[in-house]
């Protein structure tokens, strides 16, 4: 290999999911790089109990990819993001969600797509993958959908996530704690807005997929509703909400109350994405009367 030969380091932040986490190495063990670059694996483990390290000390037994196991002790994902860079030595960082399935040619191609635009990071779509047939409604509200955007497209920070994303080294170089613990909800949203008000640039791949496992428990219309409310506490709790932002929610909780009738004579999916935007508005209300029906930091089940 030239000396010159770029390397990357994957990482994954994991906590208590070690079914997805062996389906994911295994994918990320079969990349084709042909010949472009190197790559290692970090496993930075969220839980303090450990439950990551025999999955990934099975996996690295018998890999050729050197893997790497860490652990972040307090639940925290931005604690576990930072905790998975400060262990990285590529020129190059990935980031894959440990729910996620990549493509073969899905780290070549983020790599492609940097070194071909010049900019300092790349980030693909996430598509949804069931193992089991989800119900009609789900499908047809097309839940756990995401946007996709042109390839080359220069996103703005709105559209930043750390599910799929490759990202020059230099671009953590001045930073102690790249991810803000104390932003729980949007850290990565946070991490793109302070690096592009920096001059960073990023742009999208739509060529670069993962696929992301959603599994029967996010079909349930309470796991759905549940993150609907901190999904809008968390808006709040990250910017300044003015009397204009609480007058819109208050008129969208009405009307959306009223509509909901209607809604379900036109199917259930039409019922729940509506639903679902109730909850949302919801969640923002409560959260500025400071009421919290939702304690957890994440919803995941």
């Amino acid at each position: 290999m030239p000396n010159d030969t770029k390397h990357i380091s994957v990482c994954v932040c994991t906590f208590k999911r070690p079914h997805f986490l062996k389906r994911l190495l295994e994918g990320l063990g079969e990349q084709d790089t042909d010949g472009l670059f190197t790559y290692s694996i970090i496993i930075a483990d969220n839980d303090h109990l450990e439950s990551a390290k025999a999955v990934v000390s099975e996996f690295a037994a018998t890999s050729t990819i050197t893997t790497r196991y860490c652990v972040e002790p307090q639940q925290n994902i931005s604690l576990a993001r930072n905790k998975a860079i400060e262990k990285a030595d590529g020129d190059f960082i990935a980031f894959i969600d440990d729910d996620e399935l990549p493509t073969k040619r899905w780290l070549m191609t983020l790599f492609k797509a940097c070194n071909e635009y010049g900019v300092d990071g790349v980030l693909g779509p996430v598509k949804r993958y069931f193992d089991e047939t989800p119900p009609k409604w789900l499908i047809k509200g097309n839940f756990y959908e995401r946007p996709t955007y042109p390839t080359g497209l220069v996103i703005d920070y709105t559209k930043g996530r750390t599910g799929n994303v490759l990202l020059k080294s230099r671009v953590f170089a001045a930073c102690a704690q790249p991810f803000r613990p104390e932003v729980l909800v949007g850290s990565d949203q946070d991490f793109f807005r302070r690096m592009i008000e920096k001059g960073h640039v990023f742009i999208w791949c739509d060529e670069a997929v993962a696929y992301e496992v959603v599994p029967p428990v996010r079909w349930k219309r309470t796991f759905m509703l549940r993150r609907a409310l901190l999904r809008g506490k968390s808006t709040i709790a990250r910017s300044t909400v003015g009397a204009h932002d609480i007058a819109k929610s208050v008129i969208a909780v009405s009307v959306y109350t009223v509509a909901l009738p209607f809604a379900l004579g036109l199917g259930q999916h039409r019922f729940m994405i509506l639903l679902v935007k109730l909850f949302d508005h919801l969640g923002k209300l409560l959260a500025v009367m400071r009421i919290n029906p939702v304690t957890e930091p994440y919803i995941t089940e």
